[in-house]
């Protein structure tokens, strides 16, 4: 039955959405395991910047996935060993952009039926669209587009209840991430203060702490460490969203427009600035 939820959605995504079809989510695959991958991410101790990695097709990425959660962890050990401050985070699926057939994965299937769908329009939306080496466009045009998406498929489906539910729970992971971001660019003034590296120490952790203390007094406590590397992962994920949801509006939440609009903008170094200004 999930299967065949998912085989709607994608069906919808294609026909409703515009999303390319070109056989992506159309298979099934059992990787045996509870995440697809886990992505490192890395930052200086006194830099808001993350580290980049650089591949062929998908250009420099602001973190490095692996398929084992152990390699993942000595690879943030090696990383922590050089300095740097060190995320981890799993991930519940990832697109190959087109280039193969990507099937619908167990780790998925462990959320409920909006969850999964807007999964699957998240991916085939970065087929849609793709900057090389600008993650946090990227990621915030894929968001913008599955939040729409999924508010189309569940009213085409009569399930709008649902989509209150995670529209709810996707404004407090928002309001978290705004948060987050507001400590970041605080972060990125006071690291080119000039001031000496222990009183840089002690203003990073007194940030870091009053940020953890606003989260959990508004029940939005997060878990692991708070530093300059969860802060980038937060970033690319959530940092132009708003923007980007502005657009869309902008453009009577056209998705064809939109498209067309993101790959002129995707080509432009400047445009993307311009719409999303570096943090």
């Amino acid at each position: 039955g999930r299967l065949e939820y998912a085989a709607g959605a994608r069906d919808f995504a294609m026909t409703e959405l515009g999303l390319p079809d070109n056989g992506s989510y159309r298979s099934y695959a059992d990787l045996g395991r509870r995440y697809a991958t886990w992505n490192l991410f890395a930052a200086p101790e006194f830099s808001v910047q993350p580290k980049r990695w650089c591949f062929p097709v998908a250009g420099c990425v602001n973190y490095r996935g692996y398929f084992d959660e152990e390699r993942a962890a000595r690879a943030a050990r090696r990383q922590q060993k050089r300095g740097l401050d060190v995320h981890v985070g799993p991930s519940i699926a990832y697109s190959t952009l087109g280039h193969l057939q990507d099937p619908v994965l167990n780790t998925m299937l462990g959320y409920g039926d909006a969850e999964l769908a807007a999964f699957i329009i998240h991916e085939l939306a970065h087929q849609a669209v793709y900057a090389p080496s600008d993650s946090d466009f990227n990621e915030a045009f894929a968001t913008v587009v599955e939040t729409e998406g999924l508010r189309r498929w569940l009213a085409r489906v009569e399930r709008t209840a649902e989509l209150d539910a995670f529209l709810s729970a996707r404004d407090r992971q928002q309001a978290m991430a705004e948060k987050m971001v507001e400590t970041r660019a605080r972060l990125a003034m006071l690291y080119t203060s000039g001031a000496a590296e222990h009183e840089l120490r002690a203003a990073k952790a007194a940030e870091l702490a009053r940020l953890s203390a606003f989260l959990k007094s508004d029940g939005l406590a997060v878990n692991g460490e708070l530093n300059n590397a969860r802060l980038a992962a937060i970033a690319t994920y959530q940092r132009c969203v708003p923007a980007l949801t502005a657009e869309l509006a902008r453009l009577d939440n056209d998705l064809p427009v939109f498209y067309a609009t993101m790959k002129s903008i995707a080509r432009d170094p400047s445009a993307r600035q311009k719409l999303c200004p570096s943090a």
